[in-house]
């Protein structure tokens, strides 16, 4: 079965990237910064959610985030799935910090449950089919939202309609250049039909 190893990102400064990750969400080797000076602007295409177990958890991660030198573009807030906010790293990447949960159920944690990538697509089913034709397999699909069943990779894949995905995220469509993003896998290496470069999976 398919998996997602990891996930790296391209900063112009990475170093600073990787003191900013350790501080604001510290996580482990399924996030990874390399430096890159490739050009790009506005939405690169792609969010990162981190979903954890109760409210306090989000408010936690996402203020540590902002205290290290995010910006917040949606503040963290109750809706009718659950409570979570967004954020832009200093170095772009957009990350979404969220829970199911409407209560608390005990102190908040640093725990993070689960990594999720979100992929832009232009064009949603050819982008499905494209995945599928790798060998990955459908776990949920409706609309403009494709999930793939990955119950043993590090970090968890869907596809989001281009628009609706920056929507969710708080951010205009618009964007330009370089994804400065990698996905790590036994599936790569290949570029997908958005531009979204995979390689193989490194120890």
């Amino acid at each position: 079965m398919t998996s997602i190893e990891s996930v790296t990102l391209e900063a112009a400064d990475p170093t600073a990237a990787i003191a900013f990750y350790a501080t604001a969400f510290g996580l482990g080797t399924q996030v990874r910064v390399r430096g890159s000076d490739a050009s790009t602007t506005g939405f690169r295409g792609f969010t990162l959610s981190l979903i954890v177990s109760q409210p306090s958890s989000v408010s936690s991660l996402i203020g540590s985030a902002v205290a290290a030198g995010a910006t917040t573009l949606k503040p963290a807030s109750k809706s009718l799935w659950g409570y979570g906010g967004v954020v832009r790293a200093p170095d772009g990447a957009i990350w979404k910090v969220a829970t199911s949960a409407k209560k608390d159920s005990g102190p908040a944690t640093r725990d993070v449950d689960k990594i999720v990538l979100l992929l832009a697509a232009t064009d949603v089913p050819a982008s499905k089919r494209f995945y599928v034709d790798r060998g990955l397999t459908v776990g949920k699909s409706f609309g403009k939202y494709v999930e793939f069943a990955m119950p043993t990779s590090p970090v968890k894949l869907a596809l989001y309609g281009r628009r609706a995905l920056a929507k969710d995220a708080g951010v205009s469509p618009e964007g330009t250049g370089s994804h400065r993003l990698s996905v790590g896998s036994d599936a790569g290496p290949f570029s997908d039909p958005d531009g979204f470069d995979w390689e193989a999976a490194s120890v």
